[in-house]
């Protein structure tokens, strides 16, 4: 069994990962400045976020006024925001996948919800907006779940979507971590009502905001009693009670609604600032603006990915490095490079600047974060990568770097036929047939 200490440095070097490839800069500041031009629609565009729903229809549907309110909470609707607060499955930190989260509820059972894929379906990790009418009914919808769930939900907690409401974050983060648990690293006990101690987990648990976002559901969803069930694992439920902020062992699986899970849990870049594993300034802004407001972002060098490298090659210190577009050895002559190259097609041994070449197309260091990229989506990201790396004109060979990059593109493939209704409920052959699809990620696998 991991200890607590073990098990958080593995939330927090999830939650990193994420952090570093979930939501690209640009994606940010493409997304903002479409929002701050009054153009929505573009700004779901730049975020990768598909919009699945015809205002027009809406007000036919429900009346003008409905249309109205969904209108005003897409203007400030940031989608790069939203996407950096959308839940997460390990171990590659990819949205949860074939989840229907509802941002706002109107008059009636009418929500806006965000929507991700089903994992066979989840390449460029796109979301989807569209409006959810619970009183009509009709053909069956092509999501696996339509309706919205009730863990994993954001319409009360705007703050984590709404341009408009972001300051609220640092009052809703709960506390930092470390200030509820003892020196000694064991979990705090909460007085029962029988007078027994509970043991309350302590890895990024937001105990001190249970009991006030509980009043928060209890009161949106109108319910008459003062229980709200915590979900803290996958097999463990407590109960907290609104009535005197006691907290106890469910019974059975609990009793009156479920907390959502972005009230159960401190934010992951609370608990990352806190242990100063993350600066102000590899958060989103409004993230940085709300929880420290006071300190300026710092300006992140940016490392050359195209600046020349150094090859040890007989004896000698060499350099390779970009040059008319392609990865080059300076301190060879052509007249040598041709000679080599016959030479290696012969099965010779190639000369070592030559070899760090085609191991740098073939699988070069970066391949991890490449990787990591198009699983998050960056495809633009990930080819600048390897073009800062190999020149814009290189031509791929075979090896691991161009397997990747094909996958990818395939499972593209099978998004676009899923979004097309043309694909069925399950995985197509981009995933059966990849190296990858042997450690596809657990479809319920969470770090929270």
């Amino acid at each position: 069994m991991h200890t607590p200490d073990a098990n958080g440095d593995t939330r927090r070097c999830f939650w990193l990962r994420v952090r570093e490839f979930a939501v690209p800069p640009s994606m940010i500041e493409s997304a903002t400045a479409r929002r701050h031009a009054g153009d929505w629609a573009g700004a779901c565009a730049a975020a990768r976020v598909d919009v699945d729903l015809d205002l027009r229809a809406v007000a036919r549907a429900g009346g003008t006024e409905l249309a109205a309110r969904i209108r005003a909470d897409l203007r400030h609707l940031a989608p790069d925001l939203l996407r950096w607060h959308m839940p997460r499955i390990a171990p590659d930190g990819l949205l949860r996948p074939g989840l229907t989260v509802s941002l706002a509820r109107y008059a009636g059972p009418v929500h806006l919800v965000a929507r991700t894929p089903p994992a066979w379906a989840d390449a460029g990790q796109r979301i989807s907006l569209a409006v959810w009418d619970g009183s009509r009914r009709g053909a069956p919808h092509p999501h696996p779940h339509p309706h919205p769930d009730q863990r994993f939900r954001l319409d009360l907690h705007r703050h984590l979507w709404d341009a408009r409401r972001t300051g609220e974050l640092r009052a809703r983060a709960g506390a930092p971590p470390g200030i509820a648990r003892p020196r000694d690293g064991t979990p705090p006990l909460s007085r029962g009502h029988a007078g027994g101690a509970v043991a309350l987990p302590g890895l990024g648990c937001a105990v001190d905001r249970w009991a006030a976002e509980a009043t928060i559901l209890l009161r949106a969803d109108g319910h008459p009693g003062t229980a709200v069930t915590v979900r803290v694992g996958a097999r463990r439920r407590l109960v907290v009670d609104t009535a005197d902020g006691s907290v106890t062992a469910a019974r059975g699986r609990g009793h009156g609604p479920v907390l959502p899970d972005a009230a159960t849990w401190v934010p992951p870049d609370v608990e990352l600032l806190h242990a100063g594993l993350l600066d102000a300034g590899r958060l989103h802004p409004l993230v940085a603006a709300a929880l420290v407001p006071d300190r300026p972002p710092p300006t992140v060098p940016q490392d050359d990915p195209g600046a020349p490298r150094t090859v040890e090659c007989r004896g000698q210190r060499h350099r390779i490095g970009l040059a008319g577009g392609v990865l080059v050895a300076f301190d060879h002559d052509p007249a040598e490079i041709r000679r080599e190259e016959l030479l290696a097609a012969l099965g010779g041994t190639p000369l070592p600047c030559l070899q760090a070449i085609d191991e740098a197309h073939r699988r070069p260091e970066c391949l991890t974060d490449v990787r990591a990229r198009l699983d998050h989506g960056d495809a633009a990201g990930a080819l600048a990568v390897v073009e800062g790396l190999l020149g814009p004109d290189a031509l791929l060979r075979h090896g691991a770097l161009r397997d990747e990059l094909e996958t990818a593109a395939l499972r593209r493939v099978e998004h676009g036929l899923f979004r097309a209704g043309l694909a069925g409920n399950g995985p197509g052959p981009a995933q059966r047939d990849s190296r990858r699809g042997a450690r596809s990620r657990p479809r319920h696998a969470s770090l929270r």
